[in-house]
Parts: C-alpha cells; structure tokens; sequence
C-alpha cells in the first residue's frame, strides 16, 4: 500500500513538472490572445435559442411567450457576444 503512495506521489511530482501555473498560461493567453469571430458566436448562440425555442414549442408555451423570450435571448445574446469578442485596447 505504501509502495503504491510514493509512486502516485512520484506521479504527481513529474506531472506537476510538465502542467504549466495558471500565471503562466494567464500571461501567454494576454500575449497570444484568445479571439473568437462574433460570427461564429452568434450561430452558437442562434443554434441554443432555437433549441430553447424547440422545447417550449414541446412544452406548449403561448405562442407570445415564446417570442418574447426569443428577443430576450436574442439581445442577451448580441450584448455577451461583443463582450466576448470585443479587442482589448492596448495600455500607451
């Protein structure tokens, strides 16, 4: 049983090695950038309402609710897609 502790620990110590620290990937992330089209966004989020959309359909949600809750999702959607995809300005 202890043989079988020093080599998780030994595992863990060689693998603890290798996995780069959050501070490390924070900084290659800001040099790097992550940058996601607001396109590409946007389906993704037309493809979830539709599916909302769907399953209220199936659940027999007033025709009204439905398309209020659409133009909800669908301006929740617009204002976390820009802040998603928006360009960061660089300090001078």
């Amino acid at each position: 049983m202890r043989g079988a502790w020093r080599e998780g620990l030994v595992f863990t110590q060689s693998l603890g090695a290798s996995i780069p620290s959050s501070r490390a990937t924070g900084e290659s992330r800001q040099l790097k950038g992550i940058n996601m089209s607001f396109g590409l966004y946007a389906i993704g989020f037309a493809i979830l309402t539709i599916g909302l959309i769907y399953g209220a359909y199936l659940l027999h949600v007033p025709r009204h609710w439905i398309v209020v809750g659409a133009i909800i999702l669908m301006g929740a959607g617009i204002l976390s897609g820009v802040k998603a995809t928006r360009q960061r300005d660089t300090a001078a």
